[in-house]
């Protein structure tokens, strides 16, 4: 996989300066353990649905997802900005409104939005860092959710007010909750980052830690087997 010099080095270096001492690195591997959603849409047969969270870099989230039983595909892109300054270098100026994001298509029979949502907030990402994500910070590393129709919309407020109501998190949680007006696809060296660069610093320090978060946390929605956006790709 080919991708630009310039994302190699800042993240790279970035990701070492973090991790340089145990604490920082302790503290990338430490889940938050919180109860499921009170309020949930109910697990049915239909059409494949869509989900679109933001939680700082792209790569852990999307890798997260693409190892949850029910998701069909993630996707890393942008939303919360226009079509037209949807791109990667753009997007890094953080004065384009977009966060870097997941579309996570789903079967609402195997898996409901609310499950999506537990597992959101307790392995992909922290909920509680306002405009940044571990090491990255800036507007576009912003946690967020982007609902598709009302009843997401509800799940993920209704999910938050209890979330706060019951001190799951030392801190206030910063999510927003927003209504999607367009989800853009990042470039295609962004996409199965995770999976086909596991020995990338950026990766081992700030991302493995989820998935085996993810594996011990929710085993029953745990995947070995990802799914990826290019199915023809080896893992």
């Amino acid at each position: 996989m080919k991708f630009p010099n310039s994302l190699l080095t800042s993240r790279s270096v970035i990701a070492l300066l973090f991790c340089l001492t145990a604490v920082a690195c302790n503290a990338a591997e430490a889940p938050t353990v919180i109860a499921a959603p009170e309020f949930d849409s109910p697990k049915t047969k239909g059409p494949l649905q869509t989900a679109v969270f933001a939680g700082g870099c792209f790569w852990g989230v999307q890798g997260v997802f693409e190892h949850v039983r029910g998701v069909r595909k993630a996707v890393s892109g942008y939303a919360g900005g226009s079509k037209a300054t949807a791109q990667y270098d753009t997007v890094s100026s953080g004065r384009t409104g977009h966060a870097e994001s997941v579309q996570i298509t789903f079967d609402p029979a195997e898996i409901s939005y609310g499950e999506l949502l537990h597992i959101f907030f307790s392995v992909a990402h922290d909920p509680t860092q306002l405009n940044r994500q571990g090491p990255d910070s800036g507007t576009q590393y912003r946690s967020a959710i982007f609902y598709t129709d009302e009843a997401q919309k509800k799940v993920a407020q209704t999910y938050i007010t209890q979330l706060i109501k019951s001190h799951a998190y030392q801190h206030d949680i910063v999510t927003a909750v927003s209504a999607s007006e367009g989800f853009y696809p990042a470039e295609d060296y962004h996409q199965d980052f995770l999976i086909h660069n596991p020995t990338y610093p950026y990766i081992v320090y700030n991302d493995l830690p989820k998935i085996n978060n993810l594996k011990h946390i929710f085993p029953d929605y745990y995947r070995g087997q990802p799914v990826l956006v290019n199915n023809s790709a080896s893992t």
